[in-house]
């Protein structure tokens, strides 16, 4: 045996021809084997997702949305977690080729590289009941 259930999800059942499991919610691996460490790939979805799809400098969440950099390209400022945000074209045009202190705009929260269990969540969305216990968000 290679795992067992812990949990399961309450009236789903996996079928074959002839047996039916029930649909495990939470399982418990006997061997672990390491995986490579997770790596987040830097994008423009990721970038929306991590800033949960609102401008970092007005918090509006509705129209089409861009990527800024926080420092411009043409003053050294690279594509990174920690200078990309989200912004609202309004937002981004007004920045423009600045600095936010220089635009005189402040950042809603400060970018950061998100954790990949944060990303996972995001992914998955709502989380089963029966997790809770077991994750540590």
């Amino acid at each position: 045996m290679k795992a067992e259930i812990i949990e399961v999800r309450n009236g789903l059942f996996i079928r074959s021809v002839k047996n039916v499991f029930p649909y495990p919610s939470v399982i418990r691996l006997f061997n672990f084997s390491k995986r490579p460490a997770s790596f987040l790939e830097l994008s423009r979805k990721n970038i929306l997702r991590r800033d949960n799809y609102q401008c970092q400098y007005c918090g509006k969440s509705k129209g089409d949305l861009t990527i800024d950099h926080v420092i411009p390209r043409s003053r050294g400022g690279g594509d990174t977690w920690e200078n990309l945000v989200t912004a609202c074209h309004t937002c981004n045009s007004k920045k423009g080729n600045r600095t936010p202190d220089e635009a005189g705009m402040k950042l809603i929260t400060k970018p950061k590289k998100p954790h990949h269990i944060f990303m996972l969540k995001q992914f998955a969305g709502a989380s089963d009941e029966n997790w809770k216990q077991f994750l540590f968000m």
